[in-house]
C-alpha cells in the first residue's frame, strides 16, 4: 500500500528543496486562478447569492497566495526534512506526501468545479474533503515533534478551508445548488 501511495505523490526533489515546496503550490495556484477567475462584470458570477460575511473578491488573491506559500513550506518540513533524517516513521512521509499532492488537486479543482463549470455542489464536496485532509495533516503533523513546524503552518490554511466550505455551502445552498440562471418566459 506505501508504495502505491509513494508513486501517488510530487517527486521528492520538490519536497526536499524548500523554493520548490513553496513556489509550486503558488505558482500552479496563480495559474488556476487566473485561468478560471470570472470577470467581475460577468452576470452569472454577479447574480450568485454570497451569504453573510463574504470578503471582497479583492481579498482572496493575496490570501490564497500567502496559504499556499504556508503549505509549501509546511510540505519541505514534514516530508523534505524528514527524508533529511529527523525522526518520522518512513509511512508517515510516505502518507504524507501522498495526501499533500492530494490536497493540492483537490484544492486546484475547486476554481474550475465552482466558476468554470458553476457545479456548487461538486465544488463543496472538494472544500470539505479539502477540508478533512488538511485538519487529519495538520493533527499528524502537530503530533510529532519533528514535524510542528509544518502542522502550525497548516493551521491558517485549515482555518481559511473551514470559512471557505461555509462560503462555497452558503452560495450553492442560497442559489438552490445550482448556477444557471433562471430566465424566465415572455407569454
Amino acid at each position: 500500500m506505501t508504495t502505491l501511495l509513494y508513486h501517488l505523490s510530487l517527486p521528492d526533489a520538490v519536497f526536499g528543496n524548500p523554493a520548490a515546496s513553496i513556489l509550486l503550490p503558488v505558482a500552479l495556484g496563480t495559474a488556476v486562478g487566473y485561468s478560471t477567475r470570472p470577470s467581475l462584470n460577468d452576470p452569472d458570477v454577479l447574480a450568485i447569492k454570497q451569504p453573510p460575511l463574504r470578503p471582497p473578491p479583492y481579498v482572496f488573491g493575496p490570501v490564497w497566495t500567502v496559504l499556499y506559500g504556508l503549505m509549501g513550506y509546511a510540505a519541505y518540513q514534514a516530508v523534505g526534512q524528514t527524508k533529511a533524517g529527523l525522526d518520522v516513521p518512513r509511512d508517515t512521509q510516505i502518507l504524507s506526501a501522498s495526501l499533500y499532492t492530494l490536497q493540492l488537486g483537490l484544492n486546484l479543482a475547486w476554481m474550475p468545479l465552482f466558476f468554470g463549470f458553476k457545479r456548487p455542489i461538486e465544488a463543496t464536496i472538494d472544500s470539505v474533503a479539502l477540508l478533512g485532509i488538511n485538519t487529519y495533516l495538520a493533527a499528524l503533523w502537530l503530533g510529532n515533534s519533528s514535524t510542528k513546524v509544518a502542522g502550525w503552518c497548516m493551521v491558517p490554511y485549515v482555518a481559511w478551508l473551514g470559512f471557505a466550505t461555509y462560503l462555497c455551502a452558503g452560495a450553492g445552498y442560497l442559489n438552490g445548488w445550482s448556477f444557471t440562471r433562471k430566465t424566465t418566459k415572455k407569454q
